[in-house]
């Protein structure tokens, strides 16, 4: 049974910063391309970054240059360090590993 455990979120204020932590069960991670994406109340879920099983990293324009992602093999854990956390952040962040395997989310609150 593949689980992904996404945890980290909570309440920052603006310029402050988190980690966000997704723990794999059930699925081959050392071989599995992992991401983040984010979904905002009204809005559609959009694709922060992903990171491959040699350790390259893609990031969407909005969160280059603040958001970092990065894996450990060895704990089946992907991470997104998130700096410089703006109120537009807010959102619902889930953890994907392909082809299609969701997180159930974890809450971020920016307050400005």
């Amino acid at each position: 049974q593949v689980q992904l455990v996404e945890s980290g979120g909570g309440l920052v204020q603006a310029g402050g910063s988190l980690r966000l932590s997704c723990a794999a069960s059930g699925i081959p991670f050392s071989i599995n391309i992992m991401g983040w994406y984010r979904q905002a109340p009204g809005k559609q879920r959009e694709f922060l970054a992903f990171i491959t099983t040699a350790g390259t990293a893609n990031y969407a324009d909005s969160v280059k240059g603040r958001f970092t992602i990065s894996r450990d093999n060895a704990k089946n854990t992907v991470y997104l360090q998130m700096n410089n956390l703006k109120p537009e952040d807010t959102a619902v962040y889930y953890c994907k590993g392909w082809p299609g395997y969701w997180g159930q989310g974890t809450q971020v609150t920016v307050s400005s």
